[in-house]
């Protein structure tokens, strides 16, 4: 059985060497890569031929690519890379891998048109000065072929047992079983849903209720499908650290019954996975980095022989475990072993983020993966928070008072263009606190480029410098404008503002995405199979316009396995909850909590749209029946504080938990049984009537039609977390609950229509 290598990979396993070096240099962005590599290659003959396919054997191993240009009347063969400033901060090691994967693309191109002599060229071009450098060597055939045996001389024991582990892998997918003595109700049906339309390679939206065991649901399917379709790997994505334990749980399940044990890797943030954060990542800063790429084989190894030997999952402890072994960093040990992973753990960052590290990979490697998005309507809100960039006023005038020399000025003007700008908002905003900005602000966007260029260079000429702190702060937040600012569109961005008032006015600029589909969607394309699941996906064409899937996306409502007599719905008309009348509803809403909890002992939750709304009823709740336990979600909880306010719902226990809809308690926690059997839900979920919400409104309105605006704005959204916070209460076909809906407007058509069907609310 043949393996097959990219060139690109093959280089990076055999000829990185010595640190990590991920020091500060002034790279260009991806956008302004793609526009130097075409410049270079517009310069170039008429018979100069960009994008050469290449491919060669090498006993069982297949290596293939695409050289980025030839000429064939010169007869070299060139590698283009795009860089600003100067080629001597370049790393020696970075230099070396460039070379090397010159060199195998010769070899190719040697034996593709038989010469005997080639000459080979790296291209740097400075995306600033618009320059080329060129650095040239001419190569015999003999040398270059002797350079590519030895290449995958060393690849090739790596090779042959990744071909071995492919072949075990398709059996043991082939023969994989469900690990459950049966399937939930509705859980067959949702499981041959995701195979069916991974076999079709056509996007589902799959709405299915909470409690019915998805995570192990479209597990299985998918993997399924991934033993006998074209998907090259599986990423299961989700919002949540309780999504993530969740699947790695799923997939410790799946791999006792295999006769072959998965490759399933946890990736986590790098805040929560670096060792030495006040160190910058390189090797004469932190030791984990010194030396990374030498280390790295045999550690690659070691991880590879625990998973076979001892069948557990590369997670965040067992990850670190290793990576210490051998003094590496554990945060990139992990993006390493992503490319030898069949089932990737982790964030939706990690596909559709900006710096999205999964979706470069598969696209380097030439993956089509199968995406499990868990909890997907959330999915919406983290595209638009992707695709976003703030910057304040007020952190740039106290970084500009302490900005290293050389920076200062680059950085007043940044606080001067902040300044020209609050002139104009009086004119045009006179005595608005916040709002949105009808043009785009280019004095103030063309000073933060600027700046941002000028940081980077003393970032490469101080590379001590730690990654913590308000140079870097500010420095990350002006790289992520450029970015957007490359991508913006006036149909789905919105330019908002906030300032304070008086004499010491500070300005907050924010370059807001409210459609975050036009770049969601080629993520989408670029897979295999993609299905997203939630209890709450409903409606189908807000989840699939929003988020840029295409029309010939799937739908699919799995039926309730719950029956209506194991949830008693109350709708409460008599209380309003909207803004200006929520100081009336204050006491009826303690007396009705207190009136429930002392008539049925037990442990519920209480939903409220705000810390404010939800404190002021926990007082009131508070005199009004003391002897009620109570315990409240506070603003900024830790995970510690998080388990303990969970840990307070005991089987059999007594009192009320207070939480803020949507937030973490309102979805992605199971309380099963006595340890929860209520829930009374507040308020209707919308967001707040300010005016960037407004201008949303009105640009839904543009986009699909006036009906859709307060819909897509506020109905939607608002209903989803009702429903999320709902689904507490009922987890399983035993479970019986209590459910009070607050407000006159859930008995609206529009509103009822938009619940579960399996909902009883004829009361």
């Amino acid at each position: 059985m043949s393996y097959s290598v990219a060139v690109r990979a093959l280089s990076e396993f055999v000829a990185r060497r010595g640190d990590l070096d991920l020091r500060f240099t002034p790279s260009p962005s991806s956008l302004e890569g793609i526009e130097g590599h075409a410049k270079v290659v517009e310069r170039r003959s008429d018979d100069y031929q960009s994008e050469l396919a290449l491919s060669g054997e090498y006993q069982e191993l297949v290596v293939r690519g695409r050289a980025d240009g030839f000429d064939h009347r010169r007869r070299r063969l060139e590698e283009i890379k795009t860089h600003r400033g100067s080629l001597d901060r370049q790393p020696a090691n970075h230099r070396a891998l460039h070379w090397a994967q010159l060199k195998l693309y010769g070899w190719l191109a040697c034996e593709h048109f038989g010469f005997e002599e080639i000459e080979l060229a790296l291209i740097y071009f400075d995306v600033e000065r618009e320059r080329e450098t060129a650095l040239a060597q001419r190569f015999s055939r003999d040398t270059l072929g002797a350079f590519f045996t030895q290449c995958c001389e060393q690849f090739l024991g790596w090779a042959r047992q990744e071909s071995d582990h492919q072949q075990q892998r398709a059996e043991a997918l082939a023969h994989l079983a469900f690990p459950k003595p049966a399937f939930r109700p509705g859980q067959r049906a949702l499981a041959e849903s995701v195979y069916k339309a991974a076999r079709l390679s056509r996007p589902l939206l799959l709405q299915a209720p909470t409690g019915i065991g998805k995570t192990l649901g479209t597990l299985f399917p998918m993997l399924k499908a991934f033993g006998s379709g074209d998907i090259d790997r599986v990423f299961f994505l989700t919002a949540r650290t309780t999504g993530r334990q969740l699947a790695l749980e799923g997939m410790r399940e799946l791999n006792r019954g295999s006769t072959t044990t998965l490759r399933t890797l946890e990736l986590i943030a790098r805040d929560k996975a670096c060792e030495h954060p006040e160190l910058a990542c390189h090797g004469d800063s932190c030791p984990l980095a010194q030396g990374f790429y030498d280390r790295l084989p045999e550690a690659r190894r070691r991880a590879v022989a625990v998973v076979e030997r001892e069948g557990v999952l590369l997670d965040q402890q067992q990850l670190r475990d290793i990576a210490l072994t051998f003094s590496l960093c554990p945060y990139y040990f992990g993006q390493e072993m992503a490319r030898w992973s069949d089932v990737v753990v982790g964030d939706y960052n990690h596909y559709f983020g900006l710096g999205g590290m999964l979706f470069a990979l598969a696209q380097q490697q030439r993956w089509t993966p199968g995406l499990l998005l868990d909890e997907a309507h959330n999915m919406v809100e983290r595209g638009r928070s992707m695709f976003s960039a703030e910057l304040s006023e007020r952190n740039v005038r106290a970084l500009a008072r302490s900005a290293p020399r050389g920076l200062g000025n680059g950085l007043k003007r940044v606080v001067s263009a902040f300044s020209q700008q609050r002139a104009q908002l009086d004119d045009q905003h006179s005595g608005t606190s916040a709002g949105v900005m009808a043009e785009l602000p280019t004095a103030l966007a063309s000073e933060v480029k600027r700046v941002a260029g000028r940081i980077g260079e003393y970032l490469a000429e101080h590379p001590e410098q730690p990654l913590e702190g308000p140079l870097m702060s500010f420095y990350f937040d002006a790289l992520r404008f450029e970015k957007l600012l490359e991508r913006y569109d006036p149909r789905y961005f919105q330019w908002e503002f906030e300032r304070s008032l008086g004499r010491y006015a500070q300005l907050t600029v924010r370059l807001r995405n409210v459609v975050p589909g036009p770049w969601l969607a080629p993520r989408f394309t670029a897979s295999a199979a993609v299905t997203l699941f939630s209890a709450t996906l409903s409606p189908a064409e807000y989840v699939r316009t929003l988020l840029g899937l295409p029309e010939h996306s799937l739908w699919c409502d799995i039926d309730s396995p719950f029956d209506a007599s194991q949830l008693d719905v109350h709708v409460v008309n008599h209380i309003s909850t909207r803004y200006h009348e929520r100081a009336q509803s204050v006491d009826p809403l303690a007396a009705l909590i207190a009136e429930q909890v002392t008539k049925q002992p037990g442990n519920y939750l209480a939903f409220f749209s705000s810390f404010d709304y939800m404190e002021r009823v926990a007082e009131r709740l508070a005199q009004r029946a003391p002897d009620v336990p109570l315990w409240q979600q506070q603003r900024h909880m830790h995970e510690s504080e998080r388990a303990k306010f969970i840990e307070c719902f005991r089987e059999g226990g007594h009192g009320v938990g207070f939480a803020v809809l949507g937030g973490v308690f309102a979805e992605g926690i199971d309380l099963a049984g006595g340890r929860l059997i209520g829930a009374f839900i507040a308020t209707l979920g919308l967001p707040q009537f300010n005016p960037f919400n407004q201008a949303l409104r009105s640009r839904f309105s543009a986009l699909y039609g006036s009906a859709l605006g307060y819909r897509y704005a506020y109905l939607y959204p608002g209903l989803t977390k009702v429903i999320q916070a709902a689904g507490r209460v009922i987890r399983s076909e035993q479970d019986q609950g209590q459910l009070w809906l607050i407000d006159d407007r859930f008995n609206s058509h529009e509103v009822k229509a938009l619940l579960p069907r399996w909902w009883d609310l004829s009361d």
